[in-house]
C-alpha cells in the first residue's frame, strides 16, 4: 500500500468531489431491484475512447483463467503485457518463465499482500486491466481500475450483488471508462453464427431462448489450496440459486437485443435438493475431512424463467453437480424455426429443408452460408491459438481490435451487470418460494434507443 498513488484514482474525468459522490452513492444504493440511483456521469452506451496506437495490459490473477490472457495478448497484434499481479508466487514465477519464453523480460511483477494491484494500478504503462481472480475479488478490482484511469476487462460474473453492479455501472458513467465482463462464450462459432442467423431473420420474430451452464464440477472439491475448487466450492455454501448465469445466458441476451430494444423484466427461480456435493464428500474424503465439514446449500440443479419487457421468455439452468453430460442449451426460437446446441441442431418452417418436425444435424451447409463474417476472418488464427476452441482468443483479439480502431465493445457495463444480476435476483426468488424478482434497469431507459449489436466484417 505504501506505494500506491492514490493520485491515480484521480486520471479519469471525474473529479475529487465526484470520486466522493460516487463513494456516497455506493453505500446509499438500495437493495430494491425497482430503486434507480441518481446517474453519475452520462450513459456508456456504445462508448468509444480514443484510438490507441498499442494497448497496455496488466493482468491481476494468472492462475487459472489468467494464464490463458498472458498467450493471447503476447500473440495479439498491437497489445503488449505489462505488468502481471497475483498473490501466490508459483504462478507468479511461471508467469515470468512465459513472458521470457516471449522475450519479454521487462514486466512488471507485484505479489506482496493482497492489495498488491494496486500497484499495478497505478502504473502509467497500463491501460486496460484483466481481471481473473476469484469473485469476491473482481468488483473492487474493477471499480479501482476505472477510477485509476483504466478500462476494466472483468472475468465472469461481473459482480455478485446488485449494491455491487449498480456501483460498477455508475463508476463506469462517471469515469468514461470501459468496464467489460469477459463472457468468451458470445464468440464461440457456433453462438456467432446464430447472432448472424438471427440478423438475418432466419429464425422469424424471437419468442424465447433458453441458456444453462450443465458442467459436472465436483472434482474441483479435490482442489484444497490451490485452483478454482479452492474458492469455487465455498460458493455451494454461500448460496442457493444459479451463481454462474452468464455463459449460456450472453449469446442469447445478444440474440435477443437485450439492452437494445429490449430488457429482462423480472425472473422466478427454483433449485432443487442440495444432495450431490454432500454425498460426493462422503464418498471421496474422509469423514473428519474438511469438505465433509461444509453445509452445502445450493440446490443441484437451478432453473429459473426470464421475462423480457417485450414478452418474450428465457429458461436459465445452472448444474455443476450432477453426472451429465456439457451443455450451454443455446436455443432460440422463432416464428420461423428453432437452433438448439449440444449437439447443434436446426428446424424451421421455410427455409432448409422445410421439415420442422425433424431436426437438421447437418451444419456444414449452415455454417457455409451463415458463418460469421468476424469467424470468416479470424476463425483459423482463433483455433490455432486456443481458448475454449478459440473463442477466448477471438474475444481477446477483438478487444483489442475495437480499442485500436476507435471503436466500441461487443459488450459493455450494462450487459456484464444485467447477467451477472440473475445470481443475486435467483438467491431471493428461491429463498421466496420462487416468487418473481425485478431486474433493475441498468441503462437507466437508454435501451429503448440503444443500437443492436451489427454483424461487423
Amino acid at each position: 500500500m505504501s506505494n500506491f498513488d492514490r493520485r491515480s484514482f484521480l486520471k479519469a474525468s471525474m473529479g475529487a468531489v465526484a470520486v466522493g459522490a460516487l463513494a456516497a452513492c455506493a453505500q446509499s444504493t438500495p437493495a430494491s431491484a425497482g430503486a434507480t440511483p441518481k446517474a453519475l456521469g452520462k450513459s456508456v452506451m456504445g462508448l468509444v475512447v480514443p484510438q490507441m496506437n498499442e494497448v497496455r495490459v496488466g493482468i491481476i490473477g494468472v492462475g487459472e483463467r489468467g494464464v490463458g490472457f498472458i498467450h493471447h495478448f503476447n500473440n495479439i497484434q498491437g497489445s503488449r503485457v505489462t505488468a502481471i499481479c497475483d498473490t501466490d508466487p508459483l504462478v507468479i514465477a511461471r508467469a515470468q518463465k512465459i513472458m521470457a519464453d516471449y522475450g519479454q523480460p521487462n514486466v512488471a511483477y507485484y505479489s506482496k499482500g493482497e492489495h498488491a494491484y494496486r500497484e499495478l494500478l497505478a502504473r502509467e504503462d497500463v491501460d486496460i486491466v484483466i481481471v481473473a481472480t476469484p469473485w469476491d475479488w473482481h468488483h473492487p478490482m474493477a471499480k479501482e481500475a476505472m477510477l485509476a484511469g483504466k478500462h476494466a476487462f472483468v472475468e465472469v460474473p461481473m459482480a455478485l450483488t446488485i449494491e455491487q453492479m449498480w456501483d460498477l455501472v455508475d463508476t463506469a458513467e462517471a469515469t468514461q471508462r470501459n468496464c467489460m465482463m469477459l463472457e468468451n462464450v458470445n464468440y464461440g462459432r457456433e453462438e456467432l453464427m446464430v447472432l448472424n442467423m438471427v440478423r438475418q431473420g432466419v429464425f422469424g420474430e424471437l419468442l424465447h431462448g433458453e441458456a444453462a451452464y450443465i458442467h459436472e464440477l465436483r472434482w474441483q472439491m479435490k482442489e484444497m489450496d490451490r485452483k478454482t475448487g479452492s474458492w469455487r466450492t465455498h460458493m455451494h455454501t454461500r448460496y442457493n440459486g444459479n451463481i454462474y448465469p452468464t455463459h449460456g445466458l450472453g449469446p442469447v441476451a445478444q440474440y435477443m437485443n437485450i439492452n437494445r430494444g429490449d430488457r429482462f423484466d423480472y425472473m422466478n427461480s427454483m433449485s432443487s435438493p442440495a444432495l450431490g456435493r454432500a454425498a460426493y464428500a462422503k464418498r471421496e474424503f474422509p469423514a473428519d475431512h474438511p469438505r465433509n465439514q461444509l453445509k452445502y446449500v445450493h440446490g443441484d440443479i437451478n432453473t429459473s424463467l426470464i421475462k423480457t419487457v417485450k414478452g418474450r421468455t428465457i429458461m436459465v439452468q445452472h448444474d455443476t453437480t450432477t453426472p451429465r453430460p456439457y451443455s450451454r442449451h443455446n436455443l432460440i426460437q422463432g416464428t420461423n424455426g428453432v437452433f438448439a446446441g449440444f449437439p447443434n441442431r436446426i428446424a424451421l418452417e421455410h427455409g432448409g429443408s422445410g421439415d420442422f418436425h425433424s431436426w437438421d444435424y447437418d451444419m456444414e451447409k449452415w455454417f457455409k452460408q451463415y458463418d460469421h463474417p468476424l469467424w470468416i476472418r479470424m476463425g483459423a488464427e482463433a483455433e490455432k491459438n486456443g481458448g475454449h476452441g478459440g473463442m477466448d482468443f477471438l474475444m481477446c483479439w477483438r478487444i483489442i481490435y475495437c480499442l485500436r480502431n476507435a471503436e466500441p465493445l461487443d459488450q459493455d457495463v450494462y450487459d456484464g451487470a444485467a447477467w451477472s444480476a440473475v445470481l443475486p435476483l435467483s438467491v431471493d426468488s428461491v429463498a421466496d418460494r420462487g416468487n418473481s424478482k425485478d431486474f433493475p434497469d441498468f441503462t437507466r431507459g437508454v435501451w429503448q434507443t440503444g443500437k443492436p449489436l451489427g454483424i461487423v466484417s
